[in-house]
């Protein structure tokens, strides 16, 4: 089978602010574009749909509640119409998509990421492990099963996190152990912040320019813009609130190759579309001969990593087992809680993943 080689395209593109039909047509027009210009696969940033909740970072938490029922109603549920839209225009056009979106399962939002393949499969929903600072207000956890790698045809191994799990040295390196090939990273708006530099554009990239050194892959890193209509809703005319959304602009999208070099084009931080970039996977073997992080480049003996990657629910379900003469009242409980620890030791061999673990059909 010869190595995969395409061109990849990045989003850098203001959402349609707390509207998730009017996003997700605007999703679906830049799947579109990316596919007209020769893209087999598509990345987005972080909750593009329906936008990152930026008031979080803006105001007090008592002034952004007024957000809260709003964003909940425009967030996605898998399998809903947005959702099965998004799949349709992946197949329809042809190109693998990763789309940054707002998750709504129950009364709980998640900070996800919808795989599409080019014949509208889901390939995988994954959530974000851990909210950051206080974007742990609005969004709940993910689990082991959200860090995942997928062989993905004509892709290559196709792997996704958010914003600052690039900063959790073991959870990048439960992705490298898996031989990641394409990595997305999904960002928000980024800022040429006064007040905090990891919050930066230039922090940010640099971020995702080690990742890609590290793990040997290629990185996407999706950015979102902030323009006026963001600004307005907010930062509603506050000078100090307006200077820290990055003042209308935000976007950084970029992509490097696995050597950290920036490859591909750029855009300027106020102007919408995509990068793109070619990938050659074929370069990836020669970096991986001088490190290979979690291979040949690896001290087992000194250090490893316990990863487990089973799903975990809030609810476990255990089975009664009703002894002779008694009542449903007096039953003994039979359950092997054991599904619910991790190992006591490392296991031996790699544990599989599943492909998806939540019904994600549309």
């Amino acid at each position: 089978m010869p190595t995969p080689r395409f061109k990849a395209a990045v989003v850098q593109a203001e959402p349609v602010w707390l509207d998730v039909h009017a996003s997700t047509d605007k999703a679906i027009g830049l799947i579109a574009q990316a596919a007209r210009n020769g893209a087999g696969l598509i990345a987005f940033p972080e909750t593009w749909i329906p936008g990152y909740p930026a008031w979080i970072w803006s105001g007090s938490p008592l002034w952004g509640m007024k957000f809260i029922p709003r964003y909940y109603e425009n967030s996605i549920v898998v399998g809903d119409e947005p959702f099965t839209r998004l799949a349709k225009a992946a197949a329809e056009h042809g190109i693998t998509a990763v789309v940054g979106a707002s998750e709504r399962d129950g009364g709980s939002l998640y900070m996800a990421q919808f795989i599409f393949g080019a014949q509208g499969e889901v390939i995988a929903t994954r959530r974000k492990l851990k909210p950051t600072s206080v974007e742990r207000g609005v969004f709940g956890e993910g689990d082991g099963s959200d860090l995942a790698v997928h062989e993905v045809e004509g892709i290559g191994r196709l792997g996704a996190l958010n914003c600052w799990e690039h900063l959790q040295p073991l959870t990048k390196y439960a992705m490298y152990s898996m031989n990641e090939q394409v990595h997305v990273a999904s960002w928000p708006s980024l800022a040429k912040s006064r007040y905090t530099y990891p919050l930066s554009d230039e922090a940010s990239m640099r971020i995702s320019q080690v990742y890609a050194l590290e793990g040997g892959c290629y990185v996407l890193a999706a950015t979102t813009m902030l323009g006026e209509r963001g600004l307005d809703m907010f930062a509603e005319g506050n000078e100090e609130r307006v200077h820290f959304l990055s003042g209308g602009s935000g976007g950084f999208s970029q992509i490097f190759a696995p050597d950290g070099r920036p490859v591909g084009t750029t855009l300027p931080p106020d102007v919408e579309g995509l990068v793109y970039g070619e990938i050659d996977l074929g370069v990836i073997p020669l970096v991986k001969s001088l490190q290979d992080p979690a291979g040949h480049y690896s001290r087992g003996d000194v250090t490893r990593l316990l990863f487990d990657p089973r799903p975990r629910t809030p609810v476990v379900r255990a089975p009664l087992t009703a002894g002779a003469g008694s009542s449903c009242d007096q039953a003994g409980v039979e359950w092997d809680i054991d599904e619910q620890r991790p190992p006591a030791e490392p296991a031996a061999e790699p544990l599989a993943l599943p492909a998806v673990h939540r019904d994600a059909s549309p």
